[in-house]
């Protein structure tokens, strides 16, 4: 059997259409058309799976629950849909309002190849100064947090990678 044998299946993927099916929400989302009242912050990186190859067909979804109110004139308020570049980048603009003490920048969903079903996490930044009071934060091994903290690479930008596997896999979270 040769590797041409090995063809992904509609299980093996988030599916063969959808960055066509799910293009509505990235147009909705796109950078530019973000009308917020708030400052702003992005956040960047690349989606790593297991041997450390990016994945370039993935989505990343972000939800910013505190946004909604400050984004009140975009279609889906505090919400963000992205697809993964050719080298597995990713980039979201967030809102920044004041939000609880210990919340994240963003909570993240991740589609991709591989799974059958969705990744949580969540996404800190590293100067956010209200790390220590995070309930989220406080369930995760302190080893593995620094997977949820974004590191500050220059303005108002943000550095954080998503690995699916590894030793260094970001920490994804069951919701019930």
């Amino acid at each position: 059997m040769s590797n041409t044998d090995y063809q992904i299946t509609t299980s093996q993927t988030i599916g063969p259409f959808s960055h066509e099916g799910w293009q509505w929400a990235v147009d909705f989302c796109a950078p530019a058309r973000l009308e917020t009242s708030a400052p702003t912050v992005v956040v960047h990186g690349v989606l790593y799976d297991g041997d450390g190859n990016p994945i370039d067909d993935a989505q990343i979804e972000a939800w910013l629950p505190e946004a909604a109110a400050v984004e009140a004139s975009q279609e889906i308020p505090g919400f963000r849909r992205t697809p993964t570049g050719k080298a597995g980048e990713f980039s979201l603009r967030l809102s920044m309002p004041e939000r609880p003490a210990g919340e994240p920048a963003a909570y993240v969903t991740v589609f991709a190849r591989g799974l059958t079903k969705h990744q949580f996490t969540a996404v800190f930044l590293e100067d956010d100064a209200t790390l220590a009071q995070s309930a989220i934060l406080a369930q995760v091994p302190a080893e593995r947090r620094d997977t949820l903290v974004a590191r500050k690479d220059g303005d108002g930008r943000y550095r954080w990678d998503i690995w699916m596997q590894t030793d260094k896999e970001t920490v994804f979270f069951d919701y019930r």
